[in-house]
């Protein structure tokens, strides 16, 4: 079997992210759907939305609880919030199906997860996307993954990219197995699931390791018990989606994704609530560009990690805010 490449900034001349002109529009940047949210969470969908934004996402739509929405729209003014009907405990209702899937197929990239609520109506909801077999890249995150260990053969049918981004207690839950057996080794367990869902697999820690349905593997050794923090996952989906969404392939959007959120895992000051959203945000950001799922994860990571440096210089290792790393994306992408 072969061994992970490094993923570093040399590493990523081989994925080079989708130029633009200078006459491009909003369009040819491509339209994230990112479904997240909850009365409990709204705030993760800020993130992740944010950190779509600034990986370049040209248009960028969010489904979430009705309850939350105005608020969401207001934290996220460049975004089209769009406020559905929600369960008892504040989370999307399964009468979202329907519109849900419309949103989905005029879009370049769909990010799910961000906030999200486990239940029965995400159950469903998934099973009704999963079976629509839509041809774009599919990042997913958080909650949803527990939904989707009892469904690897639906991911098989996905016509675009799937990319899942787990920290080792969701891969667990994915895999069914003890989070022993993944923090043991990661990167078997991030093969297993490539193989078991046939998806571009991120297992974010420490050290964050990228598997490619076809045996390509990497390993970032940047990162740190920063990352360690509620939201960080968010940002990097969000990065990963926005980078799809522009057009970056799977596996470019997943590499450059861990990459930058890794760096910013070395300074310790990433272990706060919201870092993770901006995280799945940026992620979900590079998929609606268009790149793929590996690609987007890649990406996501990279500029996730550079954008923690500045922060860390101002205001010292502990201390900053997830919500000032999507402002320092766009120029690391440069």
């Amino acid at each position: 079997m072969t061994e992970p490449r490094l993923l570093n900034a040399t590493l990523l001349r081989d994925f080079p992210l989708p130029h633009h002109p200078d006459d491009s529009d909003k369009e040819d940047r491509g339209r994230l759907l990112a479904v997240a949210g909850s009365r409990q969470l709204p705030g993760a969908a800020v993130l992740a939305g944010i950190a779509a934004l600034r990986a370049g996402a040209g248009k960028l739509q969010i489904a979430t609880a009705h309850s939350v929405s105005a608020a969401i729209g207001a934290a996220v003014p460049e975004a089209r919030v769009i406020g559905h009907e929600e369960t008892e405990d504040g989370c999307i209702a399964e009468s979202a199906i329907e519109p849900l899937l419309e949103w989905a197929r005029a879009a370049q990239a769909m990010m799910i997860g961000c906030g999200l609520q486990h239940g029965p109506p995400l159950d469903r909801w998934l099973d009704a996307l999963l079976a629509s077999r839509l041809d774009l890249p599919l990042v997913l995150d958080a909650t949803v993954l527990g939904s989707l260990a009892k469904r690897a053969d639906a991911l098989h049918g996905w016509k675009g990219d799937a990319i899942l981004l787990p920290h080792p207690r969701e891969m667990a839950r994915l895999l069914q197995c003890d989070v022993a057996d993944v923090t043991a080794d990661p990167l078997a367990a991030a093969r297993t699931a490539t193989e078991r869902f046939g998806a571009v697999v991120v297992v974010k820690g420490a050290w964050s390791f990228v598997a490619a349905p076809d045996g390509r593997c990497f390993k970032f050794e940047g990162g740190g018990v920063g990352l360690a923090t509620s939201g960080s996952g968010d940002v990097l989906a969000g990065i990963v989606g926005g980078l799809a969404a522009r057009g970056a392939d799977g596996l470019t959007a997943a590499l450059w994704g861990v990459y930058l959120h890794g760096e910013a895992g070395r300074a310790p000051g990433l272990a706060t609530s919201g870092s993770g959203d901006v995280l799945a945000g940026i992620v979900g950001g590079l998929a609606a560009r268009g790149a793929d799922g590996l690609t987007a994860a890649l990406w996501g990571v990279y500029l996730h990690g550079e954008a923690g440096r500045a922060p860390t210089e101002r205001v010292g290792r502990i201390g900053f805010l997830p919500r000032e790393i999507p402002d320092l994306v766009p120029g690391l992408m440069n």
